[in-house]
């Protein structure tokens, strides 16, 4: 039975978010339900639409969340600017190792969609450029400072590549186009786009 509330406002945000995220984590966005949340935080069901809009809102904050996670995780990565592809390549690791750590919350970024009158919060495509810039900072020694549109899309489809072998790799798909590592594809592909673009210059 629901429990009488006994909580701020604030500390059941972070109770449903947190019994939101386990749930997320443990069965995937489809094992996901305001019914199941209350159960896991003693709550009923009404109470999850008194801190947030719907389930759709749990579930930005949640990839938030993610997103935060993986920005400090990058963060971290040492980059030369003097290896530009060792720079990159330790990013695309590092993005790798993040994504087999959390496969079913970080998949949830792509899984999950907003209605189709719903609009993505600002703070949400502020997040993914955070991320972004990661990877313009690691490879901006290929470019000239004039050419920030030619380095933004240049790490958008180095990303975009990257997104693809993890992708497989997290939803044990890669085995069925080859027998080489996760690891192994995101360094080739590092290395070739990389080199391309240097004699493409």
């Amino acid at each position: 039975m629901a429990r009488r509330a006994t909580h701020t406002p604030e500390q059941l945000s972070l109770m449903i978010l947190d019994a939101a995220q386990a749930i997320i984590a443990e069965q995937g966005l489809a094992g996901l339900s305001a019914r199941e949340v209350a159960r896991r935080i003693e709550y009923s069901p009404g109470t999850i639409y008194n801190v947030f809009t719907n389930l759709d809102d749990v579930v930005l904050q949640i990839e938030a969340r993610m997103l935060d996670a993986l920005d400090q995780r990058l963060a971290g990565v040492i980059c030369d600017p003097g290896q530009p592809e060792a720079s990159a390549r330790s990013l695309a690791r590092a993005y790798l190792d993040f994504t087999h750590e959390h496969p079913r919350l970080w998949n949830l970024l792509f899984e999950h969609h907003l209605p189709a009158t719903a609009v993505l919060p600002e703070w949400y495509q502020t997040k993914l450029e955070a991320l972004l810039a990661h990877v313009e900072r690691a490879i901006s020694p290929l470019f000239v400072p004039s050419e920030q549109a030619a380095l933004k899309r240049a790490a958008r489809v180095l990303w975009a590549g990257v997104h693809g072998i993890t992708s497989l790799s997290t939803a044990d798909k890669l085995g069925i186009i080859t027998s080489e590592t996760a690891g192994a594809l995101v360094d080739d592909l590092v290395r070739t786009y990389l080199a391309g673009l240097s004699r493409a210059r």
